[in-house]
């Protein structure tokens, strides 16, 4: 597959290699697993002097051999005596780039948390020391989204503060998915759009997938899905796993629930029978995977808040996968195919509101968007878009099919809105799989 849609984030890459033959710089780069970061590193310093350190789970001396070799092999130097310890390479490293301009890419770097968890303070010391007479481009990449925040972001850290820049990568954008179906399958309907959409989130690893298969009809999206084999099946798991650790099950659980519907704490609370307050406010600051949905408009302090997760392909395995987890550990998928196609629809439906309020947003013409409803989930309006500047709103109705779509009714559920927007114009629009 050829490479799409970084075009921003390599611009920058270069950028900062220019900057780093002057004066050190040292870039971290996170983003959920599977969203390309390795790919793009090695896309973006192909035509550079390269390193490429990869940290696997391995004891210290091990890695630092197979680095030692990488040195020897990429930058033509002897090395005399062993270099035993990271804070042996990476001091000879550090040394090395006073005299030659070269880039290093140390990919799963959170790795040393469980390797040497004191690698990260002798870096510190060796960074602060030499950097000023250095040109090293230092890029650290790494899949846990949580450990990377923590290691760079987080004020008691040895790292903290020495990141001269922060790239996160985030997935393909819808005009990149219809540019990857274009070029694939450029016979693809709105619906089998709205399929791929819905499945792979725009996750590079999962596009991939189904180009490589050649997945670009919905039923075969689905087909390949829930086949043997299948990465898809076990792939929440092995994406989060990492993240929550052993005691992943609440977390598991209360991400469930917010898949099939249950988006409010009290729902979640009432089914749970515990306390989720600090489950989801560490999945939405630490782990960055759900997000609060409120009424567009509404204080700061409302407490009419919903949670919906953030990552389409997360929100289709825990609503279909993992809350089916006992059919799969009997091996029978077809059962659980069998749920989606009859659930399709609706669940689809939902996802489609996803893909116009990210549609809208990627259009730049906004300074506002969200969704609407009054207490009691009354008058509820699928999306409300806001241009302050030319004093404009946008009230839409989304469903997949466009002649279930009533204006008059949501003409109705805005009255009360309205009342805050006496000088603007008004616009009342119907959204469905017609306008993707």
């Amino acid at each position: 597959m050829k490479f799409y849609n970084r075009e921003k984030e390599i611009a920058q890459l270069h950028k900062i290699e220019k900057k780093s033959r002057n004066t050190a710089q040292m870039t971290f780069m996170l983003g959920r697993r599977r969203i390309g970061k390795t790919s793009l590193l090695i896309r973006a310093t192909e035509n550079y002097k390269t390193l490429y350190f990869f940290v696997s789970k391995k004891s210290e001396p091990l890695l630092c051999e197979e680095f030692t070799t990488e040195i020897k092999n990429k930058l033509g130097v002897d090395i005399f005596g062993e270099l035993k310890s990271f804070k042996d390479v990476f001091g000879y490293l550090m040394d090395l780039s006073t005299k030659q301009h070269f880039t290093l890419i140390i990919d799963e770097f959170q790795e040393f948390n469980s390797i040497n968890s004191s690698i990260y303070s002798e870096m510190q010391n060796i960074w602060d020391s030499k950097k000023n007479e250095s040109s090293i481009n230092l890029l650290l990449c790494g899949s846990v989204y949580s450990l990377m925040s923590k290691i760079f972001e987080n004020s008691k850290e040895p790292l903290f503060g020495r990141a001269t820049a922060r790239i996160h990568l985030k997935a393909f954008d819808i005009a990149a998915l219809k540019e990857i179906l274009s070029d694939h399958y450029p016979e693809y309907t709105k619906e089998d759009l709205l399929a791929f959409y819905l499945v792979t989130g725009g996750v590079a690893k999962y596009v991939e997938i189904l180009v490589e298969e050649g997945s670009f009809i919905k039923n075969d999206i689905l087909d390949h899905v829930f086949s043997d084999n299948s990465l898809f099946i076990d792939e929440g798991k092995n994406v989060l796993i990492d993240e929550f650790g052993k005691d992943y099950g609440n977390y598991f659980s209360i991400l469930s629930l917010i898949a099939s519907s249950k988006t409010s704490r009290v729902e979640m609370e009432s089914v749970l029978e515990i306390n989720i307050g600090g489950f989801l406010n560490r999945l939405e600051s630490d782990y960055g995977l759900i997000e609060k949905v409120k009424p567009i408009f509404s204080k700061s302090n409302s407490r009419s808040i919903k949670y919906q997760i953030k990552d389409n392909f997360l929100n289709f395995w825990f609503r279909f996968i993992y809350k089916y987890r006992s059919a799969v550990e009997i091996g029978n998928i077809d059962y659980i195919k069998n749920i989606v196609e009859r659930d399709y629809d609706v669940y689809s439906g939902r996802i489609l509101e996803k893909y116009f309020v990210d549609k809208m947003m990627q259009e730049g013409i906004y300074s506002d968007i969200g969704t609407y409803w009054e207490k009691g989930n009354k008058n509820e309006i699928d999306i409300v878009a806001v241009n302050e500047y030319e004093k404009r709103l946008v009230l839409a109705e989304v469903k997949r099919n466009k002649d279930k779509i009533k204006l008059n009714i949501l003409q109705q559920k805005a009255s009360s809105l309205l009342n805050n927007f006496n000088k603007y114009s008004i616009e009342y629009i119907p959204l469905s799989l017609d306008e993707m």
